[in-house]
């Protein structure tokens, strides 16, 4: 029972593998494909599953490509947590790329034989995030359990099976700092909007959830960051139903034209 499945997973890798190649404008067998051939070639549906801390990137990215390739519609984007995700794509979810905040989430889907070949694509650090002026004069995170005039701050983080949850765990023990979360949320973008709400007086997000949130939220910047620098990694799924075009928009995301519009969000590189 198992061999068609590996046959399939096998067929899958070989499909990905020549429209790789035939995006990036290589020579088919017998002739020469022109980087406009290769792009017209390419049509149909492409489903992306990605980090809620991805979303604005992956929009101007999912533009981008749609733009390169005009036959290619990428549907709305499924956002949220990496684990969310993750879960829902072993439970069968159909999803032609997933895009996690970090390499456990992947590893996962990998280790259910759902993902070609993971590649990693970008880099990000957690950051506090408070209401705009930051009224409490929030310096690090030792503040965060501090308190003034009777008063903790209400700090919201992600809950810990999500990676800005994991990060925001690995900081605090590093730091040495006790913190109790008034809510765990399921990804960061439900924790920045408290903060943007009033609802929290602070939150750990990421450093590129603080740049696209503008003057809703100051940032504070983390001196012990680099003890959680989240990997991300991204790609092809065995049950692709658009295997081309999930190919080629890996390989949009990681060429120097996806990482110039990653880093123009705050991202770094792998």
């Amino acid at each position: 029972m198992k061999t068609p499945r590996l046959l399939g997973v096998a067929a899958v890798a070989v499909t990905i593998s020549l429209s790789v190649a035939g995006c990036s404008g290589a020579p088919a067998a017998g002739g020469t494909t022109s980087p406009s051939a290769a792009a017209s070639t390419l049509s149909g549906d492409l489903t992306i599953s990605a980090a809620a801390s991805l979303s604005g990137a992956f929009d101007e990215l999912a533009a981008e490509f749609h733009a390169k390739y005009p036959g290619v519609t990428v549907k709305p984007i499924n956002y949220d947590g990496s684990s969310v995700l993750a879960t829902q794509i072993i439970q069968g979810a159909p999803v032609d790329v997933f895009a996690s905040a970090d390499v456990k989430n992947m590893t996962k889907v990998t280790a259910a034989k759902l993902t070609v070949k993971p590649v990693d694509f970008a880099t990000n650090t957690m950051e506090i995030a408070t209401r705009p002026g930051n009224p409490l004069g929030i310096t690090g995170l030792g503040d965060l359990a501090k308190t003034k005039a009777g008063k903790a701050p209400t700090v919201v983080l992600c809950a810990p099976a999500v990676p800005c949850g994991n990060a925001s765990k690995t900081l605090l023990a590093d730091a040495k700092v006790a913190v109790t979360p008034a809510s765990e949320e399921q990804n960061v973008t439900a924790v920045l909007t408290k903060v943007e709400s009033g609802d929290a007086d602070a939150g750990l997000v990421y450093v590129t959830d603080v740049k696209a949130a503008g003057a809703k939220v100051a940032g504070v910047p983390i001196a012990n960051a680099d003890a959680a620098v989240n990997t991300y990694p991204l790609s092809v799924l065995t049950g692709a139903q658009n295997p081309a075009a999930a190919a080629a928009f890996v390989t949009f995301v990681t060429s120097p034209e996806g990482q110039k519009v990653l880093a123009s969000f705050g991202f770094g590189r792998p």
